[in-house]
């Protein structure tokens, strides 16, 4: 059995979209993570799944898993049928696992530092400015219309997912390339499945 604990309008909401991607059976679990919440709650043991009681993370017949790229590519490889990641020995899996990394290594931080108007000691941080890596993900997408080529795998959902939200709340500005790309995403069915199920949630 799989458990997402999720929290509504929330980063895991990228595990909720994959979850629906892969059309597997799953159940939520509500945590909390803003204070007060009428739409779940802190579980007392919850450090023992997540140890910054934060979401997402997935439990899968009692073991726990976190951290967004470790959740999705644990589930990928669990469901090889799904053509979501590339598998071990596909030539495709390294920049998989790259762009994964990259996603909450490199785009969220530098993201958080532009929102925050925090300055960038480029020498000091394992990741770009935010301007340098805005022109990165432009010219990836400028070449293909995916991540990993033609073909939509889960890192559009992390990466991809991250950039759409960038750029609703104005820290990436719009641009042909980029909402381009978001169109492509907001075509996937099961991207509306999980923002109806969140909306669900929300109002429950």
């Amino acid at each position: 059995m799989l458990t997402l604990y999720h929290a509504p309008r929330s980063r895991s909401f990228r595990v909720l979209w994959l979850l629906e991607e892969l059309g597997v059976p799953y159940d939520t679990e509500m945590v909390a993570i803003r204070g007060t919440d009428s739409t779940g709650h802190m579980p007392s043991d919850y450090i023992d799944i997540h140890p910054h009681r934060k979401v997402p993370a997935l439990v899968h017949d009692g073991v726990p898993i976190f951290e967004t790229p470790a959740i999705v590519l644990y589930l990928t490889d669990l469901f090889p049928e799904s053509g979501l990641g590339p598998l071990v020995g596909d030539a495709k899996r390294g920049p998989y696992l790259t762009w994964l990394s990259y996603s909450t290594g490199v785009f969220e931080p530098a993201m958080a530092e532009r929102a925050f108007k925090t300055p960038h000691p480029s020498s000091a941080l394992g990741w770009g400015p935010a301007d340098e890596v805005e022109q990165v993900l432009t010219r990836v997408l400028q070449a293909r219309p995916y991540f990993l080529g033609d073909t939509f795998s889960a890192v559009d959902i992390v990466l991809g997912g991250s950039l759409q939200y960038m750029m609703q709340v104005k820290v990436i500005p719009e641009s042909p390339v980029f909402s381009a790309y978001v169109e492509r995403l907001g075509n996937r069915p099961a991207m509306h499945r999980a923002l109806q199920r969140d909306g669900d949630i929300e109002e429950s």
